[in-house]
């Protein structure tokens, strides 16, 4: 049925006929996108023009206007309908008689209605008052009724418009700023509002309305096709959901990609993240833009002084040739920053002598330049950049490669200049492996950017240690490339090794640094995945890194590029914990690769804190605990920051007499208080001559989840009814877990349990990959307890959702378990995590 049937169709049945027909165009699988949204606009249009002359006579002086969404004729699926009635103020009755008569039937159909009902003065001092009102009256469009009257406000409201742009513009950049700091960036969210955040429809709405005030504009490539594309993903989140929504939410993300025919959820975040870099890099450039003209006009009255006294001082200084010379419009300063590249203006430029063509490396030296000074590239400058530059050779000549490092160890200012490189293509250009990892997202909740994003913080963060490393470059070059294997199929580390080996040598590298490069990509997670799920006591854990990094100066590089990559993360990826942790492997590694080889380590003997514990607990027959605060100083005593020492966590010592079912009672008991254990290690404990007994020593490092830690004497109470088995752990836990609405979300993938082989020769590691939750680790040491294996240390991470935990379990005689049997309690203990 084509659009002017079901306008017919609208006009000859009423309300009734317009929704059968609404439904007949939504419902349409061959029209979608701009079409659909102009014939759903010009259906509404036809319907509301029919409500605005049935049942009387026309009126005069009045008029029915759509404004903002609907007035550029873009109706989404359940997007509101923003009406204007507009009247002369003649006949006030009759007019309220009108609203009726237009808003209650689309009240009646269930649509969202955004009206007001004022004269044309009313209207321009509602906008004058209010930048949202003046936003959507910019986009007025007439419907029905007197045109004239609608053309009159619509000619004023512009003029107000661009009369009052001085001071409505900044008013409207600090809105959009308000915006970006509450909802965040489009282009890295995984659940991104397509409206609201940064780089969205908003932000488009903003640019037009920029471009009307006609004091700057947009960068128009692209610009249109992008709101287009976050237009058509709304649409189907729309029609997908049923509401009206803008926020597209994991649990909905397949379903709109499969309306828009899209591959998969990733193509579909990618697409949107796509329009969204287009649309704040061009937010970027114009409000540079006017900031600049604004800056101008506040001084241009102080110019015209100067110029006129400078052209009256030059006549004055003319040798009576009776010639006069104008003052004229001073020339722009222009401040040399780099061979070719020069500072203009606040931004940074071409020189008037600059050949792009014959200086392949000047897009180099001008974000080399930009970034050393904290300023923007020029849009102008890149893209004459892009346009005419030639590609560098193969491999890059020295001075390229010292101006990449020059931009990545630039710190912060980095981050612009390569979005203002990249929005114009030059990044793909120069790296082509870049193109694979560009907006492409993350599901992972720890991380906040998209890959590409990443590694740029990371280089930005990496920049930060370059005076901890002998070869900064290595470091920097290191942090940009680390991840770049997640373009790719299966474990991003080994093809990411394989990747940077092309591209450091295509870089100029010689053949060491490229090995270097190589082993830093390839064990990039190695020291912080060893350091928080390893016993750094074992022997074999050390010689295993010192074996993979090769080298005092690799290590000294891995250590720095760890603690980049982890801060460029996000919050959870690293702590002052995890770095005492990786410090201390560290440590460990360098004494092997200085040739101090660790011997088999003996039984640590206690101390007298943990004998007497270990004495009273054999004399009550029962668990005594004792709490205390951890801290970790610095390495070097000049480093201590005033005040004390940042806390690590709460150190838990338990002693027990020795019986089954320890591990899982201490951690069930501990889940109940909500208290997260980040190290937990259990060994048998010798006791003094003269004592009868076996005691279990528990050493634990835990933290409150919120709030205080409960006390000592809670925790042994509740111990003690564990361990008799009048507590039912399993059943408070799950009453604590059912008392919690259940909430739609993404689908956990299911739980993993590994050996990890030849990890140790003390005992068998066994790893636990699931979704962190209240309990976890009391069911999985109930588990290894009905298995039959004794644990010797565990050491437990949660990274965003996912906790990866280790455990180092013997058998009864404290030796590692044979394989067949290792394999057998990770299966078991699997498949109960999955039931």
């Amino acid at each position: 049925m084509t659009s002017t049937d079901m306008r017919k169709d609208a006009e000859d049945s009423g309300p009734s006929g317009y929704a059968a027909a609404r439904l007949r165009l939504l419902t349409e699988g061959a029209r979608s996108g701009p079409p659909r949204r102009c014939a759903l606009s010009e259906l509404t249009d036809d319907w509301l023009a029919g409500l605005f002359t049935a049942g009387s006579e026309e009126l005069r002086g009045v008029s029915l206007v759509a404004v903002g969404g609907y007035g550029r004729g873009e109706l989404s699926p359940r997007s509101d309908l923003d009406l204007l009635l507009l009247h002369d103020g003649a006949d006030p009755q009759a007019v309220a008689a009108l609203a009726d008569r237009l808003w209650y039937p689309v009240w009646d159909l269930g649509l969202a209605l955004d009206h007001s009902v004022r004269t044309p003065a009313e209207a321009r001092r509602t906008a004058g008052e209010d930048l949202k009102v003046q936003l959507g009256l910019l986009d007025a469009r007439h419907l029905a009724g007197d045109p004239g009257l609608t053309a009159g406000l619509r000619t004023a409201v512009l003029a107000d418009w661009r009369n009052q742009a001085p001071k409505r513009l900044p008013e409207l950049q600090e809105l959009c700023a308000e915006r970006a700091e509450r909802q965040g960036e489009l282009q890295y969210l995984l659940e991104p509002d397509l409206k609201e955040a940064r780089g969205g429809l908003r932000d488009a709405t903003a640019l037009r309305a920029v471009a009307a005030s006609w004091l700057a504009d947009a960068p128009r490539e692209g610009l249109d096709d992008a709101r287009r594309r976050l237009l058509d993903v709304r649409d189907a989140l729309h029609l997908t959901t049923g509401r009206a929504t803008d926020r597209l939410a994991l649990q909905e993300q397949d379903q709109v990609a499969a309306e828009l025919g899209l591959l998969d959820a990733d193509t579909l975040l990618r697409q949107v993240y796509e329009a969204a870099r287009v649309i704040s890099y061009a937010s970027d450039v114009t409000w540079r833009e006017v900031g600049r003209v604004l800056r101008s006009r506040s001084m241009r009255p102080r110019l015209r002084k100067l110029a006129r006294e400078r052209s009256d001082f030059l006549r004055r200084a003319v040798a009576g040739d009776g010639r006069a010379l104008g003052g004229g419009k001073p020339a722009p300063e222009r401040s040399p920053l780099a061979e070719g590249v020069v500072e203009q203006d606040g931004e940074v430029v071409l020189a008037r002598a600059a050949r792009p063509e014959r200086d392949p490396v000047l897009p180099l030296r001008a974000a080399a330049a930009a970034a050393q000074a904290g300023l923007p590239l020029s849009l102008h400058a890149v893209r004459r950049l892009a346009a005419t530059v030639r590609p560098l050779p193969t491999p890059w000549p020295a001075e390229a490669r010292e101006q990449l490092v020059t931009l990545l160890g630039s710190g912060q200012p980095t981050v612009e200049v390569w979005e203002a490189l990249e929005a114009e293509g030059l990044v793909t250009r120069l790296l082509p492996d870049w193109e694979r990892v560009r907006c492409r997202p993350q599901r992972n909740a720890v991380h906040i950017w998209t890959v590409d994003r990443h590694l740029i913080e990371t280089a930005v963060r990496a920049s930060e240690f370059t005076r901890r490393v002998s070869r900064p470059d290595l470091l920097l070059v290191a942090a940009l490339l680390h991840d770049i294997g997640k373009g790719w199929p299966g474990d991003h580390s080994v093809a990411g090794e394989i990747i940077v080996k092309d591209v450091a040598a295509r870089i100029g590298f010689d053949r060491t640094d490229v090995a270097v490069l190589s082993t830093l990509v390839r064990h990039h997670l190695l020291l912080v995945e060893t350091a928080t799920r390893r016993d750094l006591e074992d022997p074999a854990t050390v010689r295993s890194v010192a074996e993979a990094v090769g080298s005092q100066g690799t290590l000294e590089l891995l250590h720095a590029l760890t603690e980049a990559d982890a801060l460029a993360t996000g919050p959870a990826a690293w702590s002052t914990w995890r770095g005492s942790l990786v410090a201390d492997l560290v440590r460990r590694v360098s004494a092997v690769l200085a040739g101090d080889v660790p011997e088999e380590p003996e039984a640590a003997a206690a101390t007298a804190g943990q004998e007497r514990l270990a004495i009273e607990a054999v004399a009550t027959g029962g668990p005594v605990l004792s709490l205390r605060a951890q801290t970790e100083p610095p390495a070097d005593p000049a480093e201590q920051p005033a005040g004390d020492p940042e806390p690590l966590g709460v150190e838990l010592l338990i002693a027990v007499p020795d019986q089954p079912g320890v591990l899982p009672a201490v951690a069930g008991v501990l889940a109940m208080h909500r208290l997260t254990v980040r190290t937990a290690e259990l060994r048998a404990l010798e006791l003094p001559s003269g004592v009868e007994g076996s005691v279990l020593l528990l050493n634990w490092r835990v933290a409150a989840e919120y709030g205080s830690l409960p006390q000592a004497a809670r925790l042994r109470a509740d111990l003690v009814r564990a361990l008799d088995g009048s507590l039912d752990i399993a059943g408070r836990l799950a009453e604590r877990d059912a008392a919690y609405p259940r909430r739609r979300g993404v689908v956990a993938p299911p739980p993993r349990v590994t050996v990890a082989p030849a990890a140790s020769h003390l005992a068998t590691v066994i790893e636990v990959r699931a979704q962190d939750a209240p309990g976890l680790l009391f069911r999985i040491g109930r588990a290894l307890e009905d298995a039959g294996v004794r644990m010797r240390s565990a050491h437990v991470s949660t990274l965003g959702a996912n906790a990866v935990d280790a455990f180092y379990v013997t058998g009864h005689a404290g030796s590692p378990l044979p394989g067949d049997e290792a394999a057998s309690v990770a299966r078991k203990l699997e498949e109960m995590l999955r039931g």
